[in-house]
Order: structure tokens, then sequence, then C-alpha cells
């Protein structure tokens, strides 16, 4: 793997992302990797699953990275009455103008928390499917373009089942990264309890990424370089995942392309300009977890996490690293 006439990331350009990042750590104590992979989504242009047991910071983290976003946020409380129509918008008729206006929803953001989203019905989550997917919504054959940079935080718990409806495999593949908070450390659960942070602690945060500044960090993040090689280690990790037989479904060419994009995000993060395969191996398990399916006794049965997760870590191990 050749990385001739590349140097380390001297820019300032970094400068307000890297304050913003330290703002968001500053409330959400002991997180650092969650931090930077929410930040590595949204320099990926990607949306964000957060699937956790209930108070462990889910909301606090989604709330933090969207007040460091120098743009519009709503957030939506999912509930098995939710109608399509509660999120996207809807046609009303207008007596002064003698026409029917579209009156946008609350998808209408630049940072949108989807708050248990698994709360809701499959007709409301697949209404989410063209928002996620395209940046637009189509209502009466009209199509309205979605607010840059239309990020989706969903949060769900995974323990509680009941009045819940599980997400299918097309709407976790609109998602770039499913991922965990977990409990934290002794010493961050003590400095939580002697600030009392909450969610009304994100009024500290500064709204330091405005949408110019993330546009150039996107842009710097597609000139990021990636070798041939590290193009021929992604396609051996999905292949793998293809190939294993506890596998009944592997992931597919759009994973490989998300941790190809996911990748690159993170290698500018962490101050380079071109991709290290620490990179690729540190995304591989975020990206792919939710986008591959067990070989169940009854047929299609999708791993939990934790077993999608465990599932990965042993196929990277046994998938031979660039060197």
């Amino acid at each position: 793997m050749v990385l001739d006439n590349m140097t380390e990331i001297k820019s300032d350009n970094m400068g307000r992302l890297n304050e913003a990042r330290r703002g968001i750590e500053t409330v959400v104590r002991g997180k650092n990797e969650v931090v930077e992979l929410a930040l590595i989504a949204l320099l990926a242009g990607g949306h964000l699953l957060l699937e956790d047991t209930p108070g462990v910071g889910k909301t606090l983290l989604a709330l933090s990275l969207a007040k460091s976003i120098q743009s519009s946020f709503r957030r939506i409380q999912f509930t098995n009455d939710t109608l399509p129509a509660d999120i996207i918008g809807t046609q009303v008729y207008s007596r002064s103008r003698e026409k029917m206006e579209f009156i946008p929803g609350p998808l209408f953001a630049g940072v949108v928390l989807a708050d248990e989203i698994n709360r809701t019905s499959p007709k409301t989550q697949s209404a989410l499917l063209e928002a996620m997917s395209e940046r637009r919504v189509t209502v009466e054959n009209d199509v309205y373009e979605l607010p840059e940079p239309f990020m989706v935080i969903a949060t769900q718990n995974p323990l509680e089942q009941q009045g819940t409806f599980p997400l299918p495999e097309n709407q976790l593949d609109r998602f770039l990264f499913r991922t965990s908070i977990g409990y934290p450390a002794r010493s961050a659960e003590l400095e939580i309890l002697e600030r009392e942070i909450d969610t009304t602690s994100t009024a500290e945060i500064k709204p330091l990424i405005t949408l110019d500044y993330l546009k150039s960090l996107r842009a710097e993040v597609a000139a990021v370089v990636f070798d041939p090689a590290l193009l021929e280690y992604i396609i051996d990790i999905v292949d793998a995942t293809r190939k294993d037989e506890r596998l009944l479904m592997g992931a597919s060419p759009r994973g490989a392309l998300m941790l190809k994009k996911a990748a690159r995000a993170a290698a500018l993060i962490r101050g380079r300009r071109y991709v290290i395969p620490d990179d690729i191996k540190d995304m591989a398990v975020p990206v792919l977890s939710h986008r591959i399916v067990a070989r169940g006794g009854a047929g299609l049965q999708s791993f939990g996490r934790t077993q999608a997760e465990a599932m990965l870590r042993s196929i990277l191990d046994s998938v031979e690293v660039p060197l």
C-alpha cells in the first residue's frame, strides 16, 4: 500500500470541528468514541441509529450533536398512532389563494431527532424511506426537497418489545451506523451526578458547525485518498460476510459503499488525508452489523446488535489486512 506525497492535516479548517467535538464531550461524558462516530456520520452525510436501554444518554447525544450544528432542528416523539402526514406534512386548502397548499411537517429540518422510532407503525416508518435515501418527499405527486444537511438521528430501546414495530431490513439499511452508548465508567458517572448533567445541559453547546463549514468539510472528505489495496480490503470483508455459513444474507454493495464513505470521514476526523486499514476496521462493525441476516431454523432471522457485532469482529479477524 503506497502513501507517497500524503501529509497529515495541518489546516485550521479542522479547528471548529474539534471545538464542537469537545463541546459535545463536555455533556456526553466518557463516551468519546461514540461522539466521534456521530460526527463521522455527519461528515459522511449519513443517518445514525442509537440503540440502547433507557437512561444511558441516547437523546442527550442526539440533542448535543444537533445543538452543535447551526441548522434547524425538530424532535419527533414517535408513538403507535403517529401517521405519515404527522411527520411529512399535508396539503390543505387555502381560501385566500383558492388552491391547495403544502404545510411541511417536522421532517423538514436540517437535523431530525426520531425518538423511539420503533414505536411507530411500519406505514409511518416507510414514510421515512424516501426522505432518508433521496433527501426529498412526495405528497400528492408533488416533490419537495428537504433542507440541508438533513440528518436523521433515531433512537430505539431493543429490550422493550411490547407495542413496538422492529425496523425492517430496508429501513435499517438507510442508516449509515447502528451503535450503542452503554453505561458510563465509574468516574464519568460520578461527574454526571456531581454536575447533574441532563438534556438541559445541551444549552451550553455552541452551534459552531455552519452549513457552509459542513459543506467544506464534506468536500475534504470526498478528497481523502483511498489506496486501491484498501478498496480490495473492503471487498474482501463484504465477500466474507456473503460466504459465511452462519449468515443467510451478507453485506450488500451499498454496505460496501457506505463503509468506504465512513472510512474516509474517519480518516479526516483523525487528522489524515488518506485512509489506513484501521479506519476501515473501526467502521466495519457499526456500518455492517445491521446489514447482515442470520441463518435461522425458521427462515429469516436478523441478529440482535450484540450478536451481529460479535459475528463481524470474528469475520474481520479472518480477513487479511493489507500491509
